[in-house]
């Protein structure tokens, strides 16, 4: 459905999508949901990360939008940080947003590019 609202190559989808998204109606959406959303629009629709990032910001700016345990605000920080380069990845992310939001701040990952603002990564227990 975001994608259809983001995207509106399908005007019959996008409308109904827009219906649910700008009716105003509190619309909730998980941080994977967010990531396959990315995904889609940068290999399905060939976005540039930086368009996909700005697409997602302004999607979660909206009022009613919010985010399935995780802090609306930290993940657009999280976004944030995607956008500069390609060295994180809006999936890693979200992980961060969700570690983040959580209060746990401790990541466990092999990926030394993992990013690690305000959280630990661990590689091994």
């Amino acid at each position: 459905m975001v994608v259809r609202y983001l995207v509106r190559d399908v005007p019959e989808l996008a409308e109904q999508a827009a219906g649910v998204i700008d009716g105003g109606a509190d619309f909730w959406i998980t941080g994977v949901a967010l990531a396959e959303v990315s995904y889609v629009l940068r290999s399905v629709y060939q976005m540039p990360r930086e368009i996909v990032i700005d697409h997602l910001m302004a999607f979660l700016g909206k009022q009613n939008i919010d985010c399935y345990g995780l802090d609306k605000g930290t993940v657009l920080q999280a976004l944030l940080m995607c956008r500069p380069s390609g060295r994180t990845s809006i999936a890693d992310a979200m992980i961060w947003a969700a570690a983040r939001s959580s209060g746990r701040n401790v990541v466990y990952s092999f990926d030394s590019r993992f990013p690690t603002e305000g959280i630990e990564v661990r590689a091994a227990l």
